[in-house]
């Protein structure tokens, strides 16, 4: 944290400008170093860019940004430069050739955010998310959380949990005094609005099946038309296709959206218990253990004889038989028959399964973290011994304390700032 770090923070070259960031605290000497005298604070300024020689290497917009109010919570340097790979290295090259300046790695511009309390852990994820989203629900949502949305949630349950624990405080410390006399009736009512509220929010889709996509896997026998289906749904070859049993020997993943919704679409070996080669059988392990972890099964096999929950699908409709009388959807791949309406039962029941456009949706360690704050208050009886509901309430803001970052471990937050790339 005592490092001044840099690095390309607008997207790979070329591109027609480059960004290139520098943040601690000698980003204001770095910069005039290699461009002279320093620009106004918050005013873009047009300076030539030299190396250690004196050659200029570029004439670019430089900004400045003092600490603490800047994107890192430190004092904040921008050099905008052409968008040239050659350009963009010998910047860099000037850069690295001064003391005490060194290559970011990757989010370290986003985790000093979060140590100087720029951004909260709640938030930091939400960034991830946002920078890696692909669709427009996904956008939407990491655009709530990155934007503090689920923070301010969870930090005014925390501050509504703080003035129950004043309650128990003031009976503690004052159950001699007349006018004080045990937790007050708004005590109970506000304990349990908020266990209503957190329950609410705990039921909620979580956020990964947003950010990861709807799994869809089709399974059936052999020869069922799976890898056909699977490749008429992508519009692509992504699986082999032929007339021989157990083609399909591995599970194949590609990701997709249907209707904006996003999908991981799964195609699998065929099920048998008998005739299966050694290769095949491992293929056939891993579809089963596939269809444990589905959201939707498009099942191609008999009818009735697919899990639980499952989408009967009839397919090779091309051919005029009705092969599955009562299948859910009749589907050709080679003509492109049912396909439309098999995605939008697609769509419509991945709906259902992930959270609505402006819905708080929490992850999995969110959610853990929820999870044991709401179990710590459900554990109060608000007219049993006082010491233990005063330990139960700092229990709950302890739980709301983790998910906010305010009580991290470092395993944490290295896996989560290691999924942002270099210049974040």
């Amino acid at each position: 944290m005592s490092d001044t770090i840099f690095a390309l923070s607008s997207g790979s070259p070329p591109a027609a400008i480059g960004v290139i960031r520098i943040s601690g605290s000698r980003a204001k000497s770095a910069l005039e170093s290699v461009s002279g005298a320093l620009p106004e604070a918050r005013r873009a300024a047009l300076r030539s860019i030299r190396d250690a020689s004196g050659e200029v290497v570029d004439r670019a917009l430089v900004l400045r940004f003092d600490g603490p109010k800047t994107a890192t919570g430190e004092d904040l340097v921008e050099i905008h430069c052409h968008g040239g790979r050659a350009v963009i290295a010998a910047v860099e090259k000037a850069l690295e050739a001064l003391d005490g300046l060194r290559r970011a790695e990757p989010g370290e511009f986003t985790r000093r955010a979060f140590a100087n309390g720029v951004m909260d852990l709640a938030e930091a994820e939400g960034l991830a998310d946002l920078l890696s989203a692909e669709t427009e629900l996904q956008r939407i949502a990491a655009q709530a959380s990155a934007g503090g949305v689920l923070s301010a949630k969870v930090d005014g349950w925390r501050s509504r949990v703080l003035t129950l624990s004043a309650f128990v405080e003031a009976a503690l410390d004052f159950s001699d005094e007349d006018d004080v006399e045990g937790l007050p009736e708004a005590f109970e009512s506000g304990l349990t609005e908020i266990i209503g509220e957190i329950e609410k929010a705990l039921s909620v889709p979580r956020a990964e099946r947003l950010r990861d996509g709807v799994r869809v896997v089709l399974a059936g026998p052999p020869n069922a038309g799976k890898s056909s289906l699977f490749n008429a749904l992508l519009d692509e070859g992504a699986a082999i296709v032929a007339d021989e049993a157990g083609t399909t020997r591995d599970v194949i993943e590609r990701p997709i959206a249907f209707g904006g919704v996003p999908f991981v679409l799964i195609d699998t070996a065929g099920l048998r218990d008998e005739g299966a080669a050694e290769i095949e059988a491992i293929g056939i392990d891993r579809a089963r253990r596939e269809l444990e972890r589905a959201d939707i099964v498009l099942w191609l096999g008999a009818e009735g004889e697919g899990p639980v929950g499952c989408v009967e699908v009839s397919s090779k409709a091309d051919l005029g038989v009705a092969i599955k009388p009562g299948a859910s959807h009749a589907v050709s791949a080679l003509d492109g028959t049912g396909l439309d309406e098999l995605v939008e039962e697609l769509v419509g029941r991945a709906k259902k399964l992930i959270p609505k456009p402006g819905e708080a949706a929490f992850n999995l360690r969110q959610s853990q973290a929820l999870a044991e704050a709401v179990s710590a208050l459900q554990e109060i009886i608000p007219e049993g011994d006082l010491l233990i509901t005063g330990e139960r309430l700092r229990l709950a803001r302890r739980a709301f304390d983790r998910l906010l970052g305010r009580q991290s471990t470092e395993e944490v937050l290295d896996a989560l700032f290691g999924r942002f790339c270099i210049g974040k």
